[in-house]
């Protein structure tokens, strides 16, 4: 396999005030030149990046933009050598949006922007039917599993007094008394099964769903509530499950209540949804289940609730954001370092082999319509470029291709890469496409209503 080089010459003359970069043509040239083909060359430079960087950061960097305030243990998956991370970019320089409750607008989304990651399991702030339309995929960090049985160990401490009983013997135990009331003071923390007793779930996405079956096969009864419930996820529910047309009333003659709703601020949004309305449709002794988002609950309300009766309230949301924005960061750099797609919520799964070494992988994103896969194809069978391995998949109204080529061309031909990206992109039913090669956040183009970005 011949070997790629790859050049990068900036030269820089400085003032007392301003500072002018030009960038030279990065050439990427195989040695198969020797024998007689022309070298494949390629100049690309960031989406809207002008030719002075100073304004706009660092060319050899992914540029993450974030709203909200997103964990920093999450943050810190990202590479700090190979991304930059901050909440406001100069426009058309951010790559990918990471976020959590804010209500993203189309506006927002600057038209660089390659993926969108919600550090969460619901999507509902994003408009992801828009996002589909133009190309961009949208990632959830379901996380049912984790959440599943931090909801299933929540429903035995709200049972059994587990905490209290160790935090007694502890104490017990620094007495010297442990062994001699061990068996008399064990009446003291008494519970409950679950057995026959009835959990309300409030949102029956992923994690609702996941929540339902394991609660029902440790017997209980379930009810829930989910204005948008999915036909996938209402194919995962037990049979049994009884759906309810309100919060109150799902809640109304529960024992223990699960929340797995999403947190969206603003006007229609969840803030406070479980407020003193809901909550004074609750059992005295009802245990309420909150590892989604704490600002689900007014605060005071829950308060009062515990203040007069011998409900409990159990939640835990801290390692679950941790975890979420760790999802996410992986997320977005499986997508924009290798073309992976996984937990989109508007694209399908895609996962190529790693590239072998001296290839370029390219990306190109395209509507779901006859046709599109030859069309791709004969582009680099024009250009005389061999497809290594490729993947074509759809979801709906979308589909996405993941390409591996040989940049070695066929005797006596050559071909620009630059001038090849906006060829494919530019053919009608062609959203995006990329080229993951080279430096960082370079590559990117887009056929905007027949016009071309780049």
């Amino acid at each position: 396999m011949a070997t790629i080089l790859a050049r990068t010459v900036l030269q820089v003359s400085r003032t007392n005030k301003s500072r002018c970069v030009s960038a030279a043509t990065r050439t990427f040239t195989s040695t198969a030149a020797v024998s007689g083909n022309v070298p494949v060359d390629f100049e690309h430079f960031s989406s809207g990046w002008d030719v002075d960087s100073s304004a706009v950061g660092d060319k050899g960097k992914y540029h993450i933009e974030t709203f909200n305030k997103i964990s920093p243990q999450g943050l810190a998956r990202f590479p700090s050598e190979k991304y930059e991370i901050k909440e406001d970019w100069e426009q058309n320089n951010a790559h990918a949006i990471l976020l959590r409750s804010h209500k993203l607008q189309e506006s927002e989304v600057d038209v660089s922007i390659r993926a969108i990651a919600r550090c969460g399991a619901g999507t509902n702030n994003v408009p992801v039917a828009r996002m589909t339309e133009l190309g961009i995929p949208v990632f959830n960090t379901p996380g049912a599993n984790a959440v599943k049985e931090l909801v299933i160990c929540g429903l035995f401490l709200g049972s059994r007094r587990l905490i209290q009983g160790i935090n007694h013997m502890k104490s017990l135990g620094e007495q010297g008394l442990a062994k001699e009331r061990v068996e008399k003071d064990k009446a003291m923390f008494g519970g409950r099964e679950i057995t026959g007793k009835t959990l309300a779930i409030i949102g029956m996405g992923h994690i609702g769903a996941a929540t339902a079956r394991e609660a029902s096969a440790l017997g209980m009864n379930c009810v829930g509530y989910d204005p948008a419930l999915s036909i996938e996820s209402a194919l995962k529910l037990p049979r049994d499950i009884q759906i309810m047309d309100s919060i109150s009333s799902a809640v109304s003659n529960a024992d223990y209540i699960s929340l797995n709703i999403p947190y969206i601020k603003g006007e229609g949004g969840t803030h406070g949804i479980i407020g003193k309305d809901v909550i004074s449709h609750m059992k005295n002794d009802a245990v309420v289940l909150n590892f989604a988002r704490g600002e689900l609950v007014d605060s005071e309300a829950m308060k009062d609730f515990l203040d007069n009766g011998s409900g409990r309230y159990i939640t835990s949301t801290e390692e679950a954001e941790e975890t979420a924005a760790a999802m996410a960061a992986d997320t977005i750099q499986a997508y924009l370092e290798h073309g992976t797609i996984k937990n989109s919520v508007n694209f399908p799964s895609a996962a190529l082999p790693e590239r072998e070494k001296g290839s370029i992988r390219l990306t190109v994103v395209n509507k779901n319509i006859p046709g599109m896969l030859a069309t791709i194809s004969e582009v680099f069978a024009k250009h005389g470029i061999n497809i290594q391995q490729q993947i074509n998949v759809s979801r709906g109204d979308v589909a996405y291709n993941v390409i591996d080529v040989d940049p070695n061309v066929v005797e006596g031909g050559s071909v620009d890469l630059k001038d090849l990206q906006k060829e494919l992109t530019m053919h009608d039913g062609v959203l995006s496409s990329r080229i993951l090669f080279g430096r960082p956040g370079v590559g990117y183009a887009r056929n905007i209503d027949g016009k071309y970005f780049v």
